[in-house]
């Protein structure tokens, strides 16, 4: 009988059967990765700076706007509508000089009517006046008569006495005599008394009635004043601007119709970015440079209030400003934000902060290739970026934008 011979397996064999098909996966999984991280580039295309030590100015540049240094801002006082224009926009004016003229019938006729009623009021006080001066008068009058009877009763009286001490007169006549002198001094001093009490109480009204008439004669020439607040004059000398008036247009009481721009001087107002909200205060120094010269600056105001990322900085010049700036020119300023320089790994600026948000860079490990490295970045300054961390000086990197290969790791770089 022929005897069956069993073939045995190979085990080695079987794993590498299973192994290598993993192993291939593997290797294209791995090469599909590596690829997704590695990119080819031209250096072309590239902007690369070189890290170095130096010295860090803490300072920003700004385009700064030329606005005059005081601006006055002129309001109707009168609501009405446009009647006449005296002026235009842009115009050099004098302190005082028409503007424009205002029309109110309703306001006119409430002041025609105010004016009769005071100038009323003011001659009926008048009239009061002169009675209680006709008052006066006739009081004095009956003094005088007073006077005048007690006199001749004290002299008859007198005269009396000594004839019947003599034995001229009768008895009956005495006594009549010393009657009426008796009568005409109780009636003197009553009369005084009374004549001292109405002087007094004449003298209150009067002077009652003369402060109330000064009073009203200042109201009337108020109103007559007033009556001129239909005309807009120029509050100042200088230059006026934003001023746009139209025939027949009406404007309310205080509205603003324009502007006087003082012709006192210059100041500058720039916008700067919110990220140096922190760093931007009140007297910082800046300067300007124009024609070859610098020109320094101040801050002289902070508006805290972000709009649109934005906050307005007001700068003035600590001494006269440059003969050929004007009002409405744009001129680069250079805002310091520490007085103090200190040494500091730099990098130039460059668009990759966009793409990395600076918290990245790739550095050139050789001619050919460039590596991404995490980096931290401190100040910045109109030219360089204060690395604080991920570089040293010698350093070359790429400065250029990072937008085609951010989420790369290595770049190849071909001429």
């Amino acid at each position: 009988m022929d005897q069956k011979i069993e073939k045995k397996k190979n085990p080695t064999k079987k794993i590498a059967l299973i192994a290598l098909p993993l192993l291939l996966l593997g290797f294209a999984l791995w090469s599909a990765f590596d690829a997704n991280q590695k990119v080819r580039i031209k250096k072309e295309r590239l902007r690369i700076k070189t890290v170095t030590k130096g010295l860090f100015e803490d300072m920003a540049l700004f385009n700064a706007q030329v606005h005059p240094l005081n601006t006055l801002q002129i309001n109707t006082i009168e609501s009405g509508s446009v009647k006449k224009i005296f002026a235009q926009n842009g115009d050099i004016v004098t302190e005082g000089q028409l503007l424009l003229e205002l029309y109110n019938p309703n306001a006119e006729l409430g002041y025609l009517t105010q004016e009769t009623a005071i100038i009323e009021q003011i001659n009926n006080l008048r009239n009061t006046r002169i009675a209680i001066k006709n008052q006066q008068m006739l009081l004095d009058r009956d003094l005088i008569e007073m006077t005048y009877n007690y006199n001749n009763a004290e002299r008859q009286y007198s005269m009396d006495t000594t004839l019947y001490r003599k034995g001229v007169i009768s008895k009956n006549d005495y006594l009549k005599s010393q009657e009426t002198y008796s009568f005409q001094s109780k009636q003197q001093q009553n009369i005084k008394v009374h004549v001292k009490k109405e002087q007094q109480d004449r003298a209150n009204q009067l002077h009652l009635i003369n402060a109330s008439i000064t009073k009203m004669e200042e109201s009337l020439e108020q109103l007559r004043q007033n009556k001129e607040n239909f005309i807009v004059k120029a509050p100042a000398s200088g230059l006026l601007s934003s001023f746009n008036p139209i025939l027949g247009k009406s404007y309310n009481k205080s509205e603003l119709i324009g502007k006087l721009d003082m012709q006192d001087g210059y100041k500058l107002v720039l916008a700067a970015d919110e990220y140096y909200f922190n760093d931007v205060a009140k007297g910082q120094e800046a300067h300007l440079e124009m024609n070859d010269s610098l020109y320094p600056l101040f801050i002289k105001n902070v508006v805290a209030e972000v709009v649109n990322g934005k906050f307005q900085v007001e700068l003035n010049f600590k001494e006269k400003a440059p003969k050929s700036i004007n009002q409405g020119m744009t001129v680069p300023v250079k805002l310091y934000l520490s007085k103090e320089e200190k040494s500091a790994l730099l990098l130039p600026k460059g668009t990759f902060y966009i793409s990395s948000g600076g918290q990245f860079v790739f550095v050139l490990t050789s001619d050919s290739k460039a590596v991404k490295r995490s980096i931290t970045i401190g100040k910045v300054n109109a030219h360089f970026y204060e690395v604080l961390d991920g570089l040293q000086a010698g350093d070359r990197v790429i400065t250029s934008s990072y937008n085609d290969y951010k989420d790369k790791d290595i770049l190849y770089l071909e001429d």
